[in-house]
């Protein structure tokens, strides 16, 4: 421990004396690293936001969850759509069949959704709102909270009655400072009372569906509305899985041996129905994110390799410089392995103070959050860069440590 601290003190003060004397040439050659630091631990913060805010705008689609549609989710250009085309869609009754029979899922729910529907309230408005109609078995599938009032029940469900709950949004821009619950809202010229309000979630990367402009009604309500128009409905069954069921494996398997039979699909015929994941989606995104996090890490890797190779090239200069003092110290009783290591620890320090530097920088690039995309430096990150400095640091130091070390000290002396 004291043989730690003496290396740790010399060296300390040979990286000061060099920083000093030689400001310009040493801040220069630490350049280098920085950058270099500063790249890695930047792509691996705005990856980890971008990760982080993605995975967020995915909320509203709920965790292991699977969606039996008409549909399948594919991305890329070549969509064989023709073959789903005449697939009918889920239906009401396949859907209580599904919730009568899984025995591998937690709840089962239908639902449709319709986009820019108009709310009104006495004189006041509010367009382009997602309709959601659906079971009151939902709110146990997707992940969100009802701040005031309650969901729909059962009841209300079965009966098609004219309840409806909303987001915060439109909460605030219908009623401001009223209270919502109880008032009637009119939506396709039909009255619904306000049973409940979502907690607010705020607005999302992907500009996903946000709970926050959302206004559920009940299924059958839904199914009324849009019976008669050209736009009909186009149901997707949603099926909460339990997390014991690693993959939701049993559950996809329970789906499929429930759904044929009532499609009255033979042994040799393919499924006509599609049983979709919201992880499709966050995987399609971390793969991309992953392509541009190890090309953003290779650029940056030549960073650091630059300020590796100056910081060896101080080493050098610095075992140059003091041959004659490492002469002293070895006639002195000085012991290979103590030169090494102050040599060592010297490298490692100004790579250290490099990497440091890079981190320092990496805060200020939080001045470019958003409330969609917000920046934060985490801890792991800031090790990693530590980790990523020490290696450097090592790598640079060795060999210019080990030529110091094995200096003859009768000829070191000599030198001037």
């Amino acid at each position: 421990m004291i043989l730690f601290l003496r290396l740790f003190k010399e060296s300390f003060r040979f990286a000061y004396n060099a920083l000093r004397e030689n400001l310009l040439r040493t801040t220069l050659s630490l350049l280098g690293v920085t950058v270099g630091i500063f790249a890695i631990i930047a792509i691996l913060t705005v990856v980890d936001t971008l990760d982080k805010s993605i995975k967020n705008s995915l909320t509203i689609f709920g965790n292991d969850v699977i969606y039996v549609e008409k549909w399948p989710w594919s991305f890329g250009p070549n969509y064989p759509w023709w073959k789903y085309m005449n697939r009918p869609y889920p239906d009401y009754e396949e859907y209580e069949h599904l919730a009568e029979n899984l025995t591998w899922a937690k709840a089962v729910s239908i639902m449709d959704v319709k986009g820019g529907t108009t709310l009104k309230y006495k004189n006041s408005s509010i367009g382009d709102v997602d309709l959601f109609g659906t079971t009151e078995s939902y709110s146990r599938v997707s992940d969100f909270t009802v701040e005031k009032g309650r969901f729909f029940s059962v009841q209300e469900n079965e009966s098609g009655k004219n309840v409806a709950v909303i987001g915060h949004t439109i909460a605030n821009d219908l009623f401001g400072d009223l209270e919502p619950l109880g008032k009637e809202v009119k939506i396709k010229g039909l009255k619904f009372m306000i049973i409940g309000v979502l907690e607010k979630q705020g607005e999302n990367l992907l500009d996903a569906p946000s709970n926050d402009e959302i206004c559920f009604i009940t299924f059958k309500t839904l199914t009324k509305l849009y019976a008669s128009r050209s736009r009909g409905i186009s149901p997707s069954i949603t099926i909460k899985g339990y997390t014991e069921d690693k993959g939701l494996i049993e559950l996809e398997n329970e789906i499929r041996g429930l759904m044929r039979p009532i499609r009255g699909l033979r042994p040799i015929e393919e499924d006509d129905f599609a049983m979709n994941r919201p992880e499709a989606i966050a995987d399609f995104f971390d793969n991309i994110i992953g392509v541009l996090t190890f090309a953003g890490s290779i650029i940056s890797l030549f960073s650091l390799l630059v300020g590796g190779f100056g910081i060896a090239n101080i080493m050098f200069v610095s075992v140059k410089e003091r041959t004659n003092l490492i002469g002293i110290q070895k006639s002195l009783g000085a012991k290979n392995y103590f030169i090494l290591l102050q040599f060592l620890f010297e490298a490692i320090f100004l790579s250290f103070m490099g990497g440091v530097s890079g981190i320092i920088l990496v805060n200020f690039i939080s001045i470019f959050s958003t409330d969609t995309f917000e920046i934060v430096l985490s801890l792991d990150n800031i090790f990693i860069g530590m980790a990523i400095s020490l290696c450097i640091g090592i790598i640079s130091g060795i060999i210019p440590a080990i030529s110091a070390s094995r200096l003859d000290p009768v000829i070191a002396i000599r030198s001037k």
